[in-house]
């Protein structure tokens, strides 16, 4: 027993174990994941529906998106995004590796008439001829990736992104760091029966990383026939680091808004959004440049 708690309680280096996909291919977890998403009042697996819409009115009358723009969503979930976007009459490609998701995202799609190409993939790994004018990671997925896989991440985005493309993605700020503190909490059947249909105990724990403006909330469920551990990593950024990391990759940070609806950049929001842009051509330095439309 003494051994169980003590990993419990364990402290991992940052990004050292990575279970995203326990987390949304998980049967029971997946099932619950989808209702939060479709839960059209609160902020939890997605924005609250009103945001949705008045974010996707934002996306596409600033990217000036219509018939011949080409869009994909990488973390589409169930499609709340990409089938409100087909309605400009964009081609658009959601991608996403919950199964439960996808499939919902194709069946609201059918029933409402829309082309959207969706793909059942770990985006990590995802692939593709496509060209794009826009693509989008948000609700603060890029957090949940370590450094590498964001470069990776960045590096495919560039890639598959057309000249003067550009990319949107949100993410939480130094100041969501700042209001985190390290607890550890025990609770039968924590968070009301989410990790399993069956008596579980559950264990969470968080863990902040100062040098890394790294959040982990560490959920330990031991249910009767098994034990395991999902690690939920996010980072925080600063913007002139996260822009950086853009520039790392080839783009030219172009925007800053303080949301994916486009509200005014502010300093003191807990999370904030930027806009890379793919440039047409490099500057003598050899540093790529291009101007976004209207800027």
């Amino acid at each position: 027993m003494f051994e169980t708690l003590e990993q419990i309680n364990k402290r991992p280096v940052p990004f050292e174990v990575y279970t995203a996909d326990d987390l949304w291919t998980d049967e029971h977890t997946s099932k619950q994941m989808l209702a939060y998403h479709l839960d059209t009042e609160i902020d939890a697996a997605s924005r609250s529906h009103a945001f949705i819409e008045r974010s996707v009115d934002w996306i596409v009358s600033h990217f000036r998106l219509g018939k011949q723009s080409s869009v994909a969503d990488f973390g589409c979930g169930p499609g709340l995004y990409t089938n409100r976007l087909a309605k400009c009459g964009a081609d658009v490609t959601g991608i996403d590796f919950s199964k439960r998701s996808i499939e919902y995202a194709r069946m609201t799609a059918r029933n409402e008439n829309l082309t959207v190409r969706y793909i059942h993939r770990n985006y990590l790994e995802y692939e593709t001829d496509e060209r794009f004018d826009l693509i989008m990671m948000i609700m603060c997925d890029f957090c949940a990736l370590s450094p590498a896989q964001r470069r990776r991440m960045f590096d495919m985005f560039y890639s598959i992104l057309s000249t003067g493309g550009s990319i949107l993605l949100d993410v939480y700020s130094l100041n969501e760091f700042a209001r985190r503190t390290e607890t550890a909490s025990y609770e039968p059947n924590l968070m009301d029966g989410f990790w399993s249909p069956h008596t579980y105990y559950g264990f969470l724990n968080t863990f902040t990383y100062e040098d890394e403006k790294v959040v982990l909330d560490k959920y330990t469920i031991i249910e009767k026939e098994r034990t395991r551990t999902v690690y939920n990593w996010f980072q925080c950024f600063d913007v002139d680091i996260l822009e950086k990391e853009l520039k790392g990759s080839g783009f030219t940070p172009a925007e800053r808004h303080a949301d994916v609806a486009g509200t005014a950049f502010d300093e003191g929001h807990t999370e904030f959004a930027v806009v890379g842009v793919k440039p047409e051509k490099a500057s003598p330095g050899g540093e790529k440049y291009n101007r976004m439309p209207g800027r």
